[in-house]
């Protein structure tokens, strides 16, 4: 049996978490209710953004792989990268939490990258 939190009960924790912080949460998308991925992307006021998806591992666990990071050169790279994705795969969620600890959240340690 997968013991896996439904995506809707996930994605409603991690906005809640991140306002509690003073942060702010969006679903920039919604997915399938309780067996879709997600996708995130942490920034600070809008900017800077990191794209993450949750990927499994060959210990069959899923961790958070950075996938996009927002350049000068072009802005919208994760914004048309996400929408391909959410276009290829309806289950996808995607949220944005804007908080300079929003890494933290995904328990990604950020020193290391």
């Amino acid at each position: 049996m997968d013991a896996r939190l439904p995506a809707h009960l996930e994605v409603n924790a991690l906005i809640r978490a991140i306002d509690a912080k003073g942060g702010f949460g969006t679903v920039l998308a919604k997915g399938e209710r309780d067996a879709g991925t997600l996708m995130v992307l942490c920034c600070v006021n809008g900017t800077d953004g990191k794209l993450y998806e949750r990927m499994p591992q060959v210990d069959g666990t899923r961790a958070w792989v950075l996938t996009k990071t927002q350049t000068a050169d072009n802005p919208y790279e994760i914004t048309e990268y996400w929408q391909r994705r959410k276009a290829q795969d309806a289950d996808l969620w995607i949220l944005e939490l804007d908080h300079p600890e929003a890494e933290r959240l995904l328990e990604i340690d950020v020193a290391s990258g």
